[in-house]
This record gives structure tokens, sequence and C-alpha cells, in this order.
């Protein structure tokens, strides 16, 4: 069964991402397929707009392929994952920089990778069961795909609290952090598929009122204790306040990798509110071009998803020297952008 479909319907370039077994993890192979058919339509004056969807009912795409950057790390293969991220990344800078407008459908989980392909679209459509999270500091990752630039443009701290706790958004909350753009039941999205691909003209897109949101009343608190780019006094704060949301934002952060989080908070901090997307991507890599060698995301894997003990044994130092080490230029190996 090939992983991903890609073909013409009519005005549109369709791709599906078709893994539903593994909830579509995006693969290198599936990666580099996306980013040539970007590539192939740009120019092709029959393809008016390009539509981004999904196989299964569960996910749109729980994430990378990460099982296998497991593997070839724990054998000493850096190089695997280094060449991964560097060709997704510039697959996640061509989606949002392309010259037609892109239609992602998101539903079921959306998160890491999936968040790479699809929230960078210029049209993003939620439907009910969408779920998207950077939850990449449970395995000892930083949010990257672009993440770092979603959650820095995000309402006040609300990017600092999403990237380190990983927190679920449904639709509205997802609309709400920009990670999304409007809401259309998902009953309604084969009539919508159909108009799209007939006339290849976005504005048969017409979101309706989404189910309630959670994040807006929670901005006070967050913006509160998330103020500081230093993790240590994140967790300060956060443990002199005896709500229910500070117990269990601290609860969780007492679950990620110390360092993961503290490196995510010194990006949003470096990047500002306002960084460009290719800014982004730069800084994330220079931490996951390190990230086998430097950092807890093998042992995160392992625990989260090899073994599945849920229990990681945590020990990359989380102190300044390690995070400027991390955030350092990288000199020749810097992620550039191709423009083919």
């Amino acid at each position: 069964m090939n992983e991903i479909l890609i073909r013409r319907e009519g005005r549109a370039g369709r791709i599906t991402l078709n893994r539903p077994e593994a909830l579509n993890a995006l693969s290198y192979p599936m990666c580099l397929a996306l980013d040539a058919a970007l590539i192939g339509w740009r120019d092709d004056p029959d393809v008016a707009l390009v539509l981004i969807d999904a196989a299964g009912d569960r996910a749109f795409c729980a994430g990378g392929d990460i099982a296998q950057l497991y593997a070839e790390g724990i054998a000493g293969n850096h190089d695997h994952g280094r060449d991964f991220w560097r060709d997704e990344y510039r697959m996640n800078a061509r989606i949002a920089d392309y010259a037609k407008p892109v239609v992602s459908l998101i539903h079921g989980f959306c998160m890491g990778g999936g968040v790479g392909v699809a929230c960078h679209a210029s049209h993003r459509i939620v439907g009910e069961t969408a779920q998207i999270a950077m939850p990449e500091c449970a395995i000892g990752l930083v949010p990257d795909v672009g993440g770092s630039a979603l959650l820095a443009h995000a309402p006040g701290h609300l990017g600092a609290y999403l990237g380190t706790t990983g927190r679920r958004m449904g639709p509205a909350d997802a609309i709400y952090a920009g990670f999304a753009d409007c809401f259309v039941p998902q009953a309604a999205w084969p009539d919508l598929i159909a108009t799209l691909c007939a006339t290849g003209d976005v504005a048969a897109i017409r979101g309706q009122t989404p189910p309630p949101a959670s994040l807006p009343a929670l901005q006070p608190q967050i913006d509160r204790h998330f103020a500081s780019a230093d993790l240590a006094r994140v967790l300060a704060s956060l443990d002199g306040d005896d709500s229910d949301f500070a117990r269990e934002t601290r609860l969780t952060l007492g679950r990620v990798s110390p360092l993961a989080a503290a490196l995510t908070l010194a990006i949003q901090a470096q990047l500002g509110p306002t960084p460009s997307l290719r800014q982004a991507l730069e800084l994330e890599y220079r931490v996951s071009f390190r990230a086998q060698a430097d950092t807890d995301f093998l042992e995160g894997i392992r625990a989260m998803i090899i073994d599945k003990d849920r229990k990681p044994r945590w020990q990359a130092a989380a102190d300044a020297v390690a995070i400027a080490a991390l955030l350092a230029p990288l000199g020749p190996d810097t992620l550039t952008f191709t423009e083919e």
C-alpha cells in the first residue's frame, strides 16, 4: 500500500497521507514525496490549489516516524535523523511559502510532524475530532517542524505553556492558538472537497461555529505562570499556586524532559512574538541536529514508543551551559532553504 497518495483531481493537486494503521506517521519517503509534489505543481497552470488530507478515522498525522529515527540513532547513524529533519523542515517552509492556496483538512490526532504538514497551510480546516498538539518535550525533543513559530505567535505566553506541556487542542482551541483557521464539520468535507476540486476556488470554504474553547479562560493563569523564560521560575510559580490548573500543569512538567522544557522556553524567548517560519526552523534545526548525541531524545523514544514503560530516565543537564551549546549556530551545517 502506498504510504502517500498523490494525484490530480480537477483543479486540485491532492495529497493524502495513507498510513492509517500507523496513525499516518510521516516517514522520510512520505516527506520527500510530498515535497516533490509541491515542486511539480508549482508552475502547473492546471493546478489551482493543493488539498492535503489523511486516510482513516483516528489521525491526520500523529507525528514523524520516530521509531525509525530511534533505530538509526541507536545504531549510531545520526545522519539519518539529520537528513530527515533537514528535508522535512524545508518541506514545511515550502508549504508555508507556496504561491497557490494549500488547504489542509485536520481530523483526529495531529501532532509533531503532522502539525508541520497541516498547520503551515494557507487554509487550515479543523473538524470536530481534531486534537492538535506539540508533545515533543515528552520524548526529550523540542517543538519543531516550525511549531516554535506557531507557538511564538500564540496569544500571551500560551506558546510556552503549549510547547512545554504538550496540551492537546480541540478545534476551537486550535483556532484560538493560531494552529487552525476555521471549523467545518467532518460530515461536510466530502462535498467541500468535491467543490474545491471542481472549482479550484477556496471561496467555497465557509467556517462554522466550533464547539466551545477552553484555553481563553485559562489565559490569565497561563500568562502569570509562564511569564519567565527560566524553567525553575515557572515551576516555582506553579508550586506557589494551589489551583487545579497549577497542580495539573506542575504534574505534567514533572514528567517531561527538563532539558527539553528549558530549551523550549529559551527558544520562545529567543524568537520573540513575531518570528518568521524560516527563522524558527533554522533555530529548531540547531537542536535536532544535536539531539541524538546531546539530549534525552533517544531515551524519550525508548520509554514512550519502543519499550512503552513510560519511565524515561532523564539524564541530560538542563543548565544554561547545555542550553547555550544546543542553540549555538551550526556553521557549515546551518539549515538553508532551496528554492527549486
